[in-house]
């Protein structure tokens, strides 16, 4: 098989009047592989079977079997094609169904596959994409689990994004995170896109919650929802989801917290992200410099007043941990689940029971600050429970000689089932029953009669 530029020099040489035998000593090849690329009937890349195709008998067969059922398993068709005799292996057979393209496009199931895309356009301050990420393997510091999740928003003309850490993905969560990263973006867009997400708009039908209608509302921003199974409209906050999983959440340390990664993500946002370039008619400029030009709605001065809630665990010192501090609740909770509950914009914090009884109100410390928040009451109460259940008495000594007492040994003599010493029962010894024994014996051997007594026989002991 002759390469593009082996070919090439081949027919540069021909022209030039070189024989096709001076041209495959020239190339190291042979002179019927020269004389057939020469005549175009081999072409570079492209290399001849030395055997046909054992597939090409069967492909009528796959190619009418598919268009019956565009959805059958490749393993289904494989094993009916080895019944008929397909010799061939089942990489081999799948490998031979994409280069034929049997299996017919489903429209429904893979509607942005196999068709043209049209190029939409995104006025500057017009859209906002928004969608969750899902993160594996949190630093074990945070206690989120096997998952974290990052709500990422991408401004559609410039390409701009910010992203939140959230803890969970319901709707409490998701407006946070919608807060936080349209402040960090600058600004709200006239329209929002989301995908059919279940705490955005029913799944099925698209049209949105009444709770979070009442969500955009409070930003003055119209919402769009994807069309089923067209992902690919919202491509902007997908591209930034790709760099946000590989360029920074691949790299994150172990040692760094919930907000320091925050902070973290922020700046190389600003950083890295912000500074790509890109050319806007005709003109070179940056994202950042696009961003800085695009027409944003100024945010509400305070969050939408949802009531996010997380479950934690009680610790032994009666405290409850919460983004980064922690606070007491009263004692005799340790191990305990209990609800931690805020309200966005209001600068306090529940601590509830699984039932909704209200353990503690609290001021809220600043997500990260490393802060104790612990009420009179509930130290006074801590430290007389400590006390109550403190002890001076010397702790065991576990290297002492204990025998068993006198009650132990009795017990297990009755369980060996014998009798105790000195409860005055005796052992009676009665001779005439050993005499009739030996009577019969000695009978039954020597034909004598049943009364002689053999000699020899032992007394037997009888209990009364």
């Amino acid at each position: 098989m002759l390469t593009w530029e082996e070919d090439v020099e081949a027919h540069a040489l021909r022209r030039r009047g070189w024989t096709i035998s001076a041209i495959a000593r020239h190339l190291g090849r042979d002179p019927k592989t020269i004389r057939a690329y020469l005549k175009g009937e081999r072409s570079p890349g492209q290399r001849i079977r030395s055997a046909a195709d054992p597939f090409d008998r069967y492909a009528e067969y796959c190619r009418i079997r598919l268009a019956d059922d565009p959805h059958l398993w490749a393993s289904t068709l494989f094993e009916e094609a080895r019944e008929l005799g397909y010799p061939g292996g089942y990489s081999s057979f799948t490998r031979a169904l994409r280069a034929r393209r049997l299996r017919p496009h489903c429209e429904p199931c893979q509607a942005s596959r196999g068709r043209d895309h049209a190029i939409i356009a995104h006025p500057p301050g017009e859209e906002t994409q928004f969608d969750w990420l899902e993160l594996p393997d949190p630093p074990r510091s945070w206690g989120w689990g096997a998952k974290a999740f990052l709500l990422v928003g991408a401004l559609s003309h410039s390409g701009r994004w910010r992203a939140v850490l959230a803890e969970s993905t319901d709707q409490a969560h998701l407006v946070e995170a919608l807060d936080g990263v349209v402040r960090r973006l600058g600004g709200c867009t006239q329209r929002w896109r989301f995908d059919r997400m279940a705490t955005v708009c029913q799944p099925g039908s698209g049209q949105l919650t009444a709770s979070f209608a009442a969500v955009a509302k409070h930003y003055a921003v119209a919402v769009d929802i994807c069309p089923a199974r067209h992902g690919n409209r919202k491509g902007v906050v997908e591209k930034a989801n790709h760099g946000a999983a590989q360029r920074w959440w691949r790299t994150l340390g172990d040692e760094m917290s919930v907000a320091q990664a925050q902070r973290h993500l922020d700046a190389w946002c600003a950083r890295v992200g912000d500074a790509r370039r890109r050319r806007h008619d005709g003109v070179a400029t940056t994202v950042g410099a696009l961003a800085d030009a695009e027409p944003l709605q100024p945010c509400p001065p305070a969050p939408y007043p949802a009531a996010v809630e997380v479950t934690r665990v009680v610790s032994a010192q009666a405290l409850v941990a919460f983004r980064g501090n922690f606070y007491s609740v009263p004692p005799g909770l340790g191990g305990a689940l209990v609800l931690v509950r805020h309200r966005l914009g209001e600068p306090t914090i529940e601590v509830r029971t699984a039932s909704g009884v209200t353990l503690a109100v609290h001021r809220r410390e600043v997500d990260g600050a490393g802060a104790l928040a612990r009420h009179g009451d509930h130290v006074t109460a801590l430290e007389r429970s400590v006390l109550a259940r403190f002890s001076d008495r010397a702790p065991c000594r576990h290297k002492q000689r204990r025998p068993p007492s006198p009650a132990a040994l009795a017990e297990a003599t009755r369980l060996r089932g014998q009798q105790p010493s000195g409860s005055g029962e005796h052992v009676v010894v009665d001779f005439a029953a050993y005499v009739t024994a030996a009577a019969a014996r000695g009978h039954a051997r020597d034909g004598g009669e049943p009364g002689e007594r053999a000699a020899g026989a032992a007394p037997q002991e009888v209990t009364p």
